[in-house]
């Protein structure tokens, strides 16, 4: 990362390159990550920070709860996450709402902790990355995760019980997969098995690796 880039992220160390992964719902980010962090790399997920978010008490919650009311909370005292998501691509002008509150508290905990990276580089997980654009200018490059739209669909049910139209109009509310490859610098197929995502994590664990030693982007 360049000194222009650390001082972006509030003083992560000067070694450090940011890499954004992001990708469809239903192509593996997770799984990539996990793969990345098993070789070392410390990794942001903003989906877990949106969790913690949306916890009893938590910031999140407590500016959800304030602006929807008590239907936006479930019955344990978190934000009704299935609720507030229904509401969300239904409505977009309450997603927008939604976005408002959250987005800048999970963008300042993921800046936070991305300042403490002392590593070679680490990864952050944002699967808006693209659309809400809020951390794309935090990131030295952009990883993207990439599988067929169909597998996206099969992958989403089976973990998540929605139906295939839920899973699409989620689709169809995110970047394209046309898109995110175009933006991409680098990506992973993740359309065959899971043994052949352990090969490209490698090679692109050593590419960052070199990028980061000789303080560069690309």
């Amino acid at each position: 990362m360049s000194s222009e880039g650390a001082a972006r992220v509030g003083g992560a160390h000067a070694r450090t390159l940011v890499v954004g992964v992001t990708g469809g719902i239903g192509c593996g980010k997770s799984s990539v990550a996990d793969a990345f962090a098993r070789l070392g790399a410390p990794v942001i997920d903003t989906d877990a920070i949106a969790h913690e978010l949306s916890a009893p008490g938590a910031a999140g919650q407590a500016a959800v709860a304030e602006a929807f009311g008590p239907e936006a909370v479930a019955a344990d005292g978190s934000l009704d996450r299935a609720w507030l998501r229904a509401r969300a691509f239904a409505d977009p002008a309450f997603r927008a709402r939604l976005e408002g509150l959250l987005h800048p508290l999970i963008g300042a905990e993921t800046l936070r902790r991305m300042a403490a990276w002392t590593a070679p580089y680490g990864l952050c997980v944002v699967p808006l990355l693209f659309e809400s654009g809020r951390l794309l200018g935090h990131v030295d490059r952009v990883l993207v995760v990439d599988c067929p739209e169909d597998a996206q669909v099969a992958r989403v049910t089976a973990r998540s019980g929605l139906a295939p139209e839920e899973v699409r109009a989620i689709m169809a509310a995110q970047a394209s997969r046309a898109e995110r490859l175009a933006r991409a610098d680098d990506v992973i197929d993740n359309g065959g098995p899971p043994r052949a995502l352990a090969p490209q994590v490698a090679e692109l664990d050593k590419r960052y690796r070199a990028l980061a030693a000789a303080g560069t982007k690309s």
